[in-house]
């Protein structure tokens, strides 16, 4: 990177909170909030956002009248963008870009528009503007009234951290001077559990944790969906900021299958590798996985880290055996668990994980994440 990229702030909302206090007391436990639920009549795994949160979210779409009509993605967007924007002191007045992108978009409005079509064959005037990926960004823009550009995208489950790239490039490029960027998922339905399942990479054991993330000894896929929102404000300015981004990575791999990734996990080491850029293997401090809980998912990722540091891995963890897969949102909530313990100078282990152990320093951290077609993101976070 020419110039390093600062993050003046940072707001989610999850199965952990929503504030930074309680996301972080959240992951100083040991506690999950993956739980059972029925969906179409079976008991599946997932991770909804507390019945708080949902009331809050219920508010702010009783708020507006504009509000009702739009999908959960759009209004966790709003929510966790609305926040940021505080925090990061900016102002309506600004030219701030937007790149607020999500894997599967508005799946539970699509599905609704979906089921009155093959009910009715007609829907609703709205059917179309209302599940477009683009409502994210856009409606994000309209309620901060913001003048820069406005991107959604989906890159499946490396959605987030694909922003982020977007958002640098805007910021070295010039062609902007603050981005706000971030990913949102909503997509726990029935529907969407069953694509997971038909992959057979579903969780199906009752443990004391469903999600096996980083258990390296798991015979069984593992994988949960959760339901979340992250959003950043980054830019040049170092005076208010949190944390740096020093590296960034990308890298796509060649693939056997649609879902596949190489047994070393090649993607990873290449992007891995560009983020790192010239700083020295030693001074990395800690990784972020994206360790779905899959088998081979965990596996792969792991022999690329592995690859590329040799012996002296740096401590690594991740946070799905917590709240399981965000999809879009994933890389963003790994960014905010990678300047918590920056912050906090606390590295969160994964709890049964044999891997996962602690170390003193936690002045770099690597966040990676990977999605369907090889496509692997990695982003360097560093102290300030």
């Amino acid at each position: 990177m020419k110039n390093p990229v600062y993050i003046n702030s940072i707001a989610s909302l999850s199965p952990l909170g929503f504030s930074s206090e309680e996301i972080w007391e959240n992951y100083k436990n040991d506690q999950h909030f993956i739980d059972q639920y029925n969906f179409s009549g079976s008991q599946e795994f997932a991770s909804f956002l507390s019945s708080d949160l949902k009331k809050v979210l219920t508010d702010l779409r009783n708020s507006e009248a504009r509000f009702k009509g739009l999908d959960d993605s759009v209004l966790y967007a709003i929510f966790s963008a609305r926040a940021a924007f505080q925090k990061a002191g900016w102002k309506n007045s600004d030219q701030v870009g937007i790149n607020i992108g999500s894997s599967r978009g508005a799946t539970k409005l699509f599905e609704k528009h979906h089921k009155e079509f093959i009910e009715n064959k007609k829907v609703g005037v709205l059917a179309s503007p209302s599940t477009t990926l683009g409502n994210i960004s856009s409606w994000v823009a309209q309620d901060l009234r913001t003048s820069g550009p406005d991107i959604s995208h989906s890159v499946t489950c490396s959605t987030g951290l694909h922003a982020v790239l977007n958002g640098v490039v805007w910021l070295q490029s010039g062609f902007a001077d603050k981005f706000i960027v971030g990913g949102s998922e909503a997509a726990l339905t029935p529907f969407t559990i069953a694509q997971m399942k038909a992959m057979k990479i579903y969780a199906t054991q009752k443990l004391d944790y469903p999600c096996q993330a980083l258990n390296m000894e798991k015979k069984h896929n593992s994988m949960v969906l959760g339901e979340a929102a992250g959003v950043m404000c980054i830019s040049h300015d170092e005076e208010n900021s949190i944390a740096k981004i020093s590296g960034i990575g990308y890298a796509t791999e060649k693939l056997k299958h649609s879902v596949s990734i190489s047994a070393n996990g090649t993607c990873f080491q290449k992007s891995m590798k560009m983020a790192i850029g010239n700083m020295e293997l030693n001074e990395i401090d800690a990784i972020v996985m994206h360790a779905p809980g899959t088998v081979k998912g965990d596996e792969a990722e792991l022999k690329a880290i592995e690859e590329l540091f040799g012996e002296s891995i740096p401590a690594v963890t991740s946070n799905k055996w917590k709240i399981g897969h965000t999809f879009g949102a994933s890389g963003i909530l790994s960014m905010e668990l990678a300047i918590l313990m920056i912050q906090h100078e606390e590295f969160i282990p994964v709890p049964f994980s044999t891997i996962s152990k602690a170390t003193k320093k936690l002045e770099n951290i690597l966040v990676n994440a990977v999605g369907f077609g090889g496509n692997a993101v990695s982003v360097l976070i560093s102290k300030n």
